[in-house]
């Protein structure tokens, strides 16, 4: 069980842009956002930490903080920050997919 620390630096970024929009546009909703986003990636990290196949917390997030920053670019065509909290959504969510879902899972048939 090692340290997720990828889901951390995730979990740290959207808290961080979240302060940075607050503190350049004054932007309540992106500090509230930033915030509870990144504390709830956090805890998800943290549980992935603890039993790599607890993962729906994770998951769940990324997936809605995904979908909300492209629904965002898609409509605003600028890249930050929704473009690029998008990116980094879709690279975690990959991450998620591959490392927990995907054919390492399944069972070994044995002959």
């Amino acid at each position: 069980m090692g340290v997720d620390i990828l889901g951390f630096a995730y979990a740290a970024t959207v808290a961080a842009g979240g302060i940075m929009g607050y503190a350049k546009a004054g932007s309540i909703p992106s500090l509230g956002a930033g915030i509870i986003f990144g504390s709830i990636l956090g805890v998800g990290a943290y549980q992935l930490s603890q039993d790599p196949s607890n993962y729906t917390l994770m998951l769940g997030t990324t997936t809605t903080l995904g979908g909300l920053m492209g629904y965002r670019y898609y409509n605003g065509r600028k890249f930050m920050p929704a473009g690029l909290m998008f990116c980094l959504s879709v690279g975690m969510l990959t991450k998620l997919l591959v490392t927990n879902v995907g054919s390492s899972r399944l069972p070994v048939k044995s002959s």
